[in-house]
């Protein structure tokens, strides 16, 4: 696990590369490199920061030269042992024990072919000699990030996108679309830009860059495909198909840890990983009392302490009452691009304290609700289209009206179940793309255009195409598999592997993330005699097989999410923040935010009458974001 950065065909090429190779300091921490070539076709870059985690010593470390490839690679390949193996088996001589050496001659022995047989998460630049060409990728899921920035006739990259902000600030420009996008989803979707030009490579796909200026694409995954030919083959054994991925990924030279949040997923990921090395030990997070109590939260950390009881894995437990008004700017620097998502920081807490520990590596369960329909909004969907049937008059006059009438917090106590209420009636009668989007985003597309400077409205409607060209591209019949391969292509990547990504690295650590998997991408879209929600019973598959591993107490508990007490924070903490920096902010004095509908949303807030606590964090992430693009020198790009 790394950083990577480089230049191509740039005449600062060395420059730049060693400018964002120290900004990614925290990414590899163990060892720096760059490495120069230049002749009178090709000008080459390429720095790296390495985190050891698999053959940890000095010959291992990167940029890797040999034989006229030069690779700098971000991320790890869980069967790097059969690769090289069977490249042994053709000939192939091996100088180090690590899995980027595999890559580099799977590369010179299959080229782009090569790429599908990775399993883990990458993302890579390898400058071939003979040819000149640069070529990039990334792995099927985007675990790993790359940004690229078209320069010139070549291109500038890197692992994050503050390390490209850091090199060319004057020369790049804030992009309205991307924070249109943050606004509305909270986090950016692969194709949307927080700076203009600086794009994220699509998951799954290469790019070759070629001395004369050319370009040449493709791709070499689509988990979109991989699903639609899944559901059209035989049944797969997912128990033994989780079970192997979680073996796979415990792959390290280094001791591997878990995330341990005591529901379904991380406990699956926990238990499994106990079997294969009984040695492991886990992490968990918990709240103050008072802040559970405002949010109405449930004490997850009780249902971890108990299954670590019994599977006989120690636990180490963290407090959760971080000093927020400090702790938000320093979140909004780590993560890069405007991502309004508080579990960040949890992440990035229980990493700290993990590495603190001597920690490097943790499994988390990331990816599971996406891929076997855990998430709420997807039985709210189902229920929906239930509720749809309902005669119009009643749902508009009767029902919506009331719900809305209800408060969300009585004595301080947060209300749920009405909060939960009010967000179904303001999707449940809308057709079902709309719906679905709806249900996870923070505003209706009027709401949104009443916030934002009128002349962004424009912005707003190609948000809503993109989304609806996403989710209507599948030959899914089944609502749900439409919903969940929708998630695995936006939600997961833009939000839950980018602020997992950023935080983890932020404090020096690797998590992986075994059910993002190709080879459980395919279990979970394969024919299964169990469905992903089975009446109101969600991930009603992934809970029959957890049976063997896990106790009924741990499978039945209800949904727990991975989030912070957002009231109370934005209540009380974040007040003054909230009425100084957001309200008079920059965001209103350029223009960008109107004002009324602004102040509309934290009257509601602090009335009690509606919750919006989500969207003022978004929108305070989003103002400190853009001060800092705008301190390191960033124009605005019109």
């Amino acid at each position: 696990m790394c950083g990577i950065a480089g230049a191509y065909q740039q005449d600062d090429g060395k420059v730049l590369v060693t400018t964002m190779t120290d900004r990614l300091e925290h990414r590899g921490p163990d060892a720096r490199g760059v490495v120069e070539l230049v002749d009178p076709t090709t000008s080459v870059v390429l720095g790296h920061r390495r985190l050891s985690i698999i053959d940890p010593v000095t010959a291992s470390d990167q940029p890797l030269v040999k034989d006229g490839l030069r690779l700098v690679y971000n991320g790890e390949v869980y069967n790097y042992r059969e690769l090289r193996r069977e490249l042994e088996g053709h000939g192939v001589r091996f100088a180090t024990a690590s899995d980027t050496e595999v890559v580099l001659e799977a590369w010179r022995a299959w080229g782009t072919a090569g790429l599908a047989r990775l399993r883990g998460m990458f993302a890579l630049a390898l400058h071939d000699e003979r040819t000149g060409c640069l070529t990039l990728a990334r792995d099927p899921f985007g675990i790993k990030p790359l940004f690229v920035l078209r320069r010139g006739a070549g291109i500038v990259f890197a692992s994050e996108l503050k390390a490209v902000v850091e090199a060319l600030g004057p020369e790049l420009g804030v992009d309205p679309a991307g924070m249109v996008a943050s606004t509305l989803y909270y986090w950016l979707p692969t194709e949307c830009d927080a700076v203009r030009g600086v794009r994220k490579l699509e998951p799954g796909t290469w790019s070759e860059h070629r001395p004369d200026g050319s370009t040449r694409t493709g791709v070499f995954c689509s988990i979109a495909e991989e699903a639609a030919a899944a559901a059209a083959g035989p049944p797969v054994d997912l128990a033994a198909t989780v079970e192997d991925s979680v073996r796979a990924h415990l792959v390290a030279d280094v001791p591997v840890a878990t995330f341990l949040s005591g529901g379904l997923d991380s406990s699956i990921i926990t238990a499994l990983a106990h079997r294969h090395d009984p040695d492991v030990e886990a992490w968990t997070i918990g709240f103050r009392a008072v802040d559970r109590r405002m949010e109405a939260m449930p004490d997850d950390a009780a249902y971890a302490r108990r299954l670590a009881r019994q599977l006989g894995v120690r636990l180490h437990e963290i407090e959760i009452g971080p000093d927020v008004v400090s702790m938000l700017p320093r979140m909004v620097d780590v993560l890069d691009e405007p991502v309004g998502d508080p579990a960040a920081l949890n992440t990035f807490l229980m990493c700290e304290a993990a590495r603190g520990a001597g920690v490097e590596v943790l499994l988390s369960g990331t990816g599971a609700d996406e891929l076997f329909g855990g998430y709420r909004k997807h039985l709210a969907n189902l229920l929906a289209a239930r509720y749809r049937r309902l005669p119009a008059p009643l749902r508009s006059r009767v029902l919506g009206p009331a719900v809305e009438r209800l408060p969300v917090a009585l004595a301080g106590r947060g209300v749920r179940p009405v909060r939960w209420a009010q967000r179904f009636v303001a999707f449940a009668g809308l057709p079902e793309e709309e719906a679905f989007r709806r249900s996870y985003t923070l505003h209706d597309p009027e709401g949104l255009r009443a916030l934002l400077d009128p002349d962004l409205g424009g912005l707003v409607d190609d948000l809503v195409d993109q989304h609806r060209a996403t989710y209507e591209d599948t030959s899914f019949e089944d609502h749900l598999d439409r919903m969940c391969l929708a998630d695995a292509r936006m939600f997961l990547p833009g939000l839950n592997l980018t602020y997992t990504d950023r935080a983890s690295m932020a404090a020096s650590t690797e998590v992986r993330v075994p059910f993002v998997d190709i080879e459980v991408l395919r279990a979970a879209f394969a024919p299964q005699a169990v469905p992903k929600i089975d009446g109101r019973v969600q991930k009603a598959g992934l809970k029959r097989i957890a049976r063997a591993w896990l106790p009924d107490e741990v499978i039945d508990r209800p949904k727990a999410s991975f989030g912070a007490p957002l009231r109370a924070w934005t209540t009380h903490d974040l007040r003054p923040m909230i009425d100084d920096l957001l309200l008079h902010g920059e965001l209103v004095g350029s223009g960008f935010l109107r004002p009324g509908p602004l102040t509309a949303l934290v009257h509601d807030q602090r009335s009690g009458r509606r919750d919006r606590s989500q969207q003022l964090w978004q929108l305070l992430s989003l103002e400190l974001w853009f001060r800092n693009a705008r301190d390191a020198g960033v124009g605005v790009a019109r």
